[in-house]
């Protein structure tokens, strides 16, 4: 038994750790979304989302179907996620000082400009204008799943341009969310909420930080902004921006303490041996190890680095299987339109947008190209930001409450993430290719 689950196990231990598993993972959602939405099934799996599940505590409750509690709430860890990569980019990477982050700022403003423009332009006068949002998202899952495909011919200077523009593109698309797509208002709800936000910050500026009581605020932070009107991922964002990026144990300390704590482990193994039940010292010892770890590493980092699998493997997953399933139909039941114009607007638009305004930024001095890079590696990298899906898709139901509209939107933002995705890939494989052949030579 423990032979078979040995061989079940590392396998699986070994899919995780590789860099592309959570985009082939959210692609197998996808495609399983598609699959059933398209099956004799279908109204089975699409009335799934609509059942009711309700908390209720005396003088509050709250009831909303499975699809809100996963776009309003999985959706906000997601988005808290976001806001810690922000954050530690602007302090700490590649966004803390101008000359690293002009580049991947101009590519990002123009990935958001262009689509948008070009999304008004082509379905001016047509119903769903108000989507004009949705063409500006990149998925940054997606985009850095299919460089990992081209292993490491990549320069490291193309996937750093390519992290920093998706933070950035993201920042923009929050943004959006929180001024274009927000409606009704309730402004006591949201000024309580930037208050206990206010506090928070100013309470980690001054060096006080407890995961349980940020964890409280952030639940109440959440509630409020679902209330208020304002997109409830918003407070997601928000509080990623009280978590401090400062460590209480330097490294030596760490190491120190660590070696105490093991050596303590260690005699009570060799007074007592190896018995399945450890002894107290021992059991104090693994407490000791665990809150040491937990100190040396910055709040903001711990949580960044201990939510990144959770969302990646479960919580985009999840949305991708709720929110992906459309029936492909281009009979009256769809606006084909609208599918269209939102598909060359995530291709067209995004890539005419990402490549004009970083050429610009570069021949006017304003940035420079990657070490090792190319124009063309860049022109396929512009096309890669065309791969919307996650935050297209999300920014959708955002959007428009029309079903027709929403599953026609869906299917123009599949198309389109598809082909900008195909693109951009096959642009790199030829000119790495290319770079490779020239090395050799």
């Amino acid at each position: 038994m423990k032979k078979t689950i040995k061989l079940i196990k590392e396998p699986l231990n070994q899919f995780i750790r590789l860099e592309t598993s959570s985009s082939i993972i959210l692609f197998l959602a996808t495609i399983t979304a598609l699959v059933l939405a398209n099956s004799p099934i279908r109204e089975s799996f699409v009335s799934f989302w609509d059942n009711y599940i309700t908390i209720k505590v005396p003088g509050f409750e709250l009831s909303k179907p499975i699809l809100k509690w996963i776009n309003d709430g999985l959706m906000a860890i997601f988005f808290f996620l976001i806001g810690l990569e922000i954050k530690r980019e602007i302090l700490t990477g590649e966004l803390s000082r101008l000359k690293k982050a002009s580049l991947p700022i101009f590519a990002a403003v123009g990935g958001m400009i262009l689509p948008a423009i070009t999304f008004t332009f082509l379905n001016m006068g047509e119903p769903g204008s108000e989507g004009w949002g949705i063409p500006m998202a990149a998925d940054i899952a997606f985009t850095l799943g299919i460089l990992k495909l081209l292993g490491n011919r990549v320069p490291n200077g193309l996937k750093v341009f390519l992290m920093a523009f998706a933070i950035i593109d993201d920042l923009g698309a929050v943004l959006v969310i929180a001024f274009f797509y927000s409606s009704n208002l309730v402004w006591l709800y949201i000024g309580i909420a930037l208050a206990i936000v206010a506090a928070l910050i100013a309470l980690s500026f001054r060096g006080f930080y407890s995961k349980y009581l940020f964890f409280v605020m952030g639940l109440i932070v959440w509630v409020l902004f679902l209330k208020s009107g304002i997109h409830s991922t918003i407070a997601g964002v928000l509080m990623a921006l009280t978590i401090p990026l400062r460590r209480e144990t330097d490294t030596r300390s760490f190491y120190e303490k660590g070696k105490e704590s093991l050596e303590a482990f260690m005699e009570d193994c060799k007074t007592n041996g190896e018995k399945t039940v450890l002894t107290k010292r021992q059991f104090n010892a693994i407490d000791d190890l665990e809150e040491i770890t937990e100190k040396t590493a910055a709040p903001l980092q711990y949580l960044e680095h201990r939510l990144h699998g959770w969302v990646s493997y479960l919580i985009m997953p999840i949305f991708a299987l709720a929110n992906a399933g459309v029936v492909f139909s281009f009979s009256g039941d769809s606006n084909f339109s609208l599918s269209t114009n939102l598909a060359i607007s995530l291709v067209a638009g995004n890539s005419a947008g990402i490549f004009l305004f970083s050429l610009i930024a570069i021949k006017l001095n304003f940035a420079e190209l990657p070490k090792n890079v190319t124009f063309q590696q860049l022109a396929g990298v512009s096309f890669l930001g065309g791969l919307g899906f996650t935050m297209s898709l999300f920014i959708n139901n955002l959007a428009y409450t029309d079903a027709l509209l929403i599953n026609s939107a869906k299917m123009g933002i599949l198309i389109g993430s598809f082909i900008a995705g195909l693109v951009g890939y096959l642009i790199l494989r030829v000119t790495l290719n290319d770079k490779k052949e020239e090395a050799q030579n």
